[in-house]
This record gives C-alpha cells, sequence and structure tokens, in this order.
C-alpha cells in the first residue's frame, strides 16, 4: 500500500472509532498501533507504545499543566464570581450597551486565572445571566456575547489549551502565554464593539442607565477584585520578566488562589477537596488524550505520512493566505464534531510539517489555532459553551446557537487580522525573547 492509501485507511478508522463512541485517546492508540503494522522492519508496537507515552508523560513543562488547572479550580469555588459583577458593571455605565460589556470583561478577567472556557462561560453566566435578565437587557445578545466572551478562558493567558498545543508543537509555554495577551484584547475589542454598534443600532432595546455614582462609590464596589487582579498581575509579570518559568508560575498561582479563598473566606475542606477531585479529573483525561496522541504521532513519524504531505503542499506552492484560508475551513469542519483539545492533539501531527514547510512561525500558529478552537467551542452541535448556556438559560440549542452566530464570525474577523497583521501575536515574544 502507498502512503495516500495508508493515510485514508487510518483516518477511516479514526472516524469509524470516534463515530462508535470509543475515547478519543483509545481510538489514537489504536490507529497509531494499526499504523505501525505499515512499517517495515519488524519494529515492536507495544515497546514503543511504552516508551513514547511514557517519553512525553515523564515531562517537566507538563507539570505546568495540572497547576493551571487547580488554580483556575479554586477561583471557581470562591466568592469572586459573585462580586465580578458587582465590581466590574459602575465603570461601563457611559458605555453603549452598558452591562453587556460585564460578560466580555467578566469573561476576560475570570478567563485569565481560569484556563477553561467551558469554566470561564459557567461562571459569568450564572451571576451575569439573572441579572442582565432582570434589567431588561435583550436575552439573545447576552446569551451571545456570554458563549463568545467565554471562550477568552482559553486565549488570554494562563491557558490549559495552549500548555496542551506547545507540548504537541514542542514550543516555549511563556511564548505562546506572552503571544495570547495582544489577541485576546483584540476578540474583546471585536465583542466589545459588537455589542455598542448593536445597542446603538436598537436603542428600544437596552435599559435606561443605572444612576450615577460617585468616584468614591465605584472603588469600593470593585475592591474585592483587588487580590485576584493582584494574583493575575503576579503571574503575568513573573512571566514576562523572566522571574520564573511557566511551571514555577503555576505553582504561585495556586498559592495565591488559595491564599484568596482563605481571605474570603470560602477556603472550607469540602471546597479544596472538590478543587482537588475536579482538577484530578480534568488531568488524567487530558493526559490519556495526549498519550494517545503521542504514540500516533510516532507511528505517523514512522510511516512518512506527515513528512510525504508536507512535501505535497511545498509542491502545491500555496500562498500563505491560501493555506490559512484552507487550514480554517478544516478546523471550522472539525471543530462541530470535536472539542478543542481534541482538535489540537488529532491534527498537529499532520499540520505541524505543513505549517513548517509553509514558512509559519509556530508561536504564531499556534494562537490561530487556539482562535479556531474557540470558534469550535460556539460551533453546533459539539460547542461545549452552547451546552453550558443551554443548560443555565432553559433555552433550545438552535436559539443559542443563534444568539451565537455573530460572536463566531467576529472569531473568523479576529484569524483574518492577525494573518494579515501577525505582529500582533509576534511582538510581546520578541521583546521577552529577542533573537
Amino acid at each position: 500500500m502507498d502512503l495516500i492509501e495508508i493515510s485514508g485507511l487510518l483516518l477511516l478508522l479514526l472516524a469509524f472509532l470516534l463515530a462508535g463512541g470509543v475515547w478519543i485517546a483509545i481510538a489514537l492508540m489504536a490507529c497509531g498501533y494499526v499504523g505501525m503494522q505499515f512499517v517495515g522492519g519488524g519494529i515492536p508496537a507495544g515497546s514503543v507504545l511504552a516508551t513514547t507515552i511514557w517519553g512525553n508523560s515523564a515531562s517537566w513543562t507538563l507539570a505546568a499543566l495540572p497547576l493551571f488547572i487547580w488554580m483556575g479550580e479554586i477561583l471557581f469555588r470562591t466568592r469572586l464570581s459573585e462580586e465580578m459583577f458587582r465590581g466590574l458593571s459602575p465603570w461601563l455605565n457611559w458605555l453603549p450597551g452598558r452591562l453587556m460589556h460585564v460578560n466580555v470583561l467578566a469573561c476576560g478577567l475570570f478567563g485569565s486565572v481560569s484556563g477553561s472556557s467551558a469554566a470561564t462561560c459557567a461562571t459569568v453566566a450564572k451571576i451575569a445571566l439573572p441579572e442582565l435578565k432582570k434589567r431588561g437587557y435583550d436575552e439573545m445578545v447576552s446569551l451571545g456575547s456570554l458563549a463568545g466572551a467565554g471562550t477568552l478562558g482559553i486565549l488570554i493567558p494562563p491557558s490549559i489549551t495552549m500548555v496542551v498545543y506547545a507540548v504537541a508543537a514542542n514550543v516555549s509555554i511563556i511564548q505562546i502565554f506572552l503571544a495570547g495577551f495582544l489577541p485576546g484584547l483584540l476578540v474583546m475589542a471585536l465583542y466589545s464593539g459588537y455589542i455598542a454598534v448593536w445597542s446603538l443600532l436598537n436603542p428600544h432595546k437596552t435599559p435606561p442607565a443605572d444612576p450615577p455614582m460617585s468616584f468614591r462609590r465605584k472603588l469600593a464596589e470593585s475592591a474585592n477584585l483587588i487580590p485576584c487582579a493582584l494574583l493575575i498581575a503576579l503571574v503575568f509579570l513573573t512571566l514576562l520578566l523572566g522571574w520564573a518559568t511557566a511551571t514555577e508560575c503555576a505553582a504561585w498561582g495556586v498559592l495565591g488562589s488559595l491564599a484568596i479563598a482563605w481571605w474570603s473566606g470560602s477556603l472550607s475542606w469540602d471546597s479544596f477537596w472538590a478543587s482537588v477531585m475536579g482538577t484530578t479529573r480534568i488531568t488524567c483525561m487530558i493526559m490519556l488524550i495526549l498519550a494517545g496522541a503521542s504514540f500516533m504521532s510516532t507511528s505517523m513519524a514512522y510511516t512518512g505520512i506527515p513528512q510525504a504531505l508536507a512535501v505535497w503542499v511545498d509542491n502545491m506552492n500555496l500562498s500563505p493566505y491560501a493555506l490559512i484560508a484552507a487550514l480554517t475551513v478544516m478546523y471550522i469542519l472539525l471543530g462541530t464534531a470535536l472539542d478543542g483539545i481534541s482538535m489540537i492533539v488529532l491534527t498537529t501531527a499532520v499540520v505541524i510539517p505543513m505549517v513548517k514547510t509553509a514558512g509559519f512561525d509556530l508561536i504564531w500558529f499556534g494562537i490561530f489555532l487556539i482562535l479556531v478552537v474557540e470558534m469550535a467551542e460556539v460551533s453546533p452541535p459539539v460547542g461545549f459553551n452552547l451546552f453550558v448556556l443551554q443548560t443555565m438559560s432553559g433555552k433550545d440549542s438552535y436559539t443559542v446557537a443563534l444568539a451565537a452566530l455573530p460572536f463566531f464570525f467576529l472569531l473568523v474577523a479576529a484569524v483574518a487580522i492577525i494573518t494579515i497583521f501577525p505582529d500582533i501575536v509576534m511582538v510581546l515574544p520578541r521583546i521577552a525573547f529577542p533573537d
């Protein structure tokens, strides 16, 4: 069999296993094992499986993964979620759209300490949806902005998905984190801009402004956000200034989140144990997927499929814009059936050689990939944020998906912007790590 037939057979097998409900990690390992059977030389697939999984799992870099997850789990169980709406709303009363901007800012703030899109969306929606409905804001825009802004949990660092990509692509976690700052602000600006324009075009659907507050009262309302803001600043500055590695910053983040939980009075044995168990479940799931992906990557390397695909793409002489457009469409289609982490681990083994051959920087491509993963979070039928909002709002899936549609297209616009202006992504990593 030639490489095209082998790759087609493996893709069909993977699609069959996933459609049959087999765990993603097990499906990846099975495809990797089958792929090894086509390699000459009698290479023992079992030994390769054992050494590959151990070699990729015994990594100091991966220690940052459970720590960042734990930090988000701890803060998820504090009073931060309750205070966030109250602390941000006084400062947004003057903007068109007013309190709907709280969805964007609150998701950006919590996303920077959570690293999880679903957790960010659920936390902010739990507080914002009842409050916005009570004040008479348009429910469709409220749902759509929460679905879109919830994805900021994986774009604004520290991010679990960024760590997974950095490990899969063998690039610096710190540089990926730094590269996510400005694109995160870009997406927030696009969301807030859309809300403002929509509000100006539909003034009858926007309730009147709240009574003005004094500056001192605004500060008093926002005082409870100070500990979390200091924690975020600590993690970011230590990364930016090179005082600590990403893993060390994650450890400090866990310590800081425990301190915030204790200071707020919400640190109990039950909440502590719940955060530990939640972290364990998520970490085990991700590590198992990474183990399966690493074996499949090794198997594909033995078969020579990635190299042949990279040469094929190179021979097509696609322009950079054409390649990015093709990859965007591919990931949008994948996002309708797979979650973000699965998309990354399933495709990096094939896509990374293509990207390298086309001359793209892998740090820039990581942010591009995070943005298209964000699209997957709001793409039916498997958009996690849509599931969260459907459960919390009581609306049907069609209504929630329709509400999120404008914000999906704003993410497409963000991909176009960073493709045309790549320095938006690369400026901070270049400043922190000059050649």
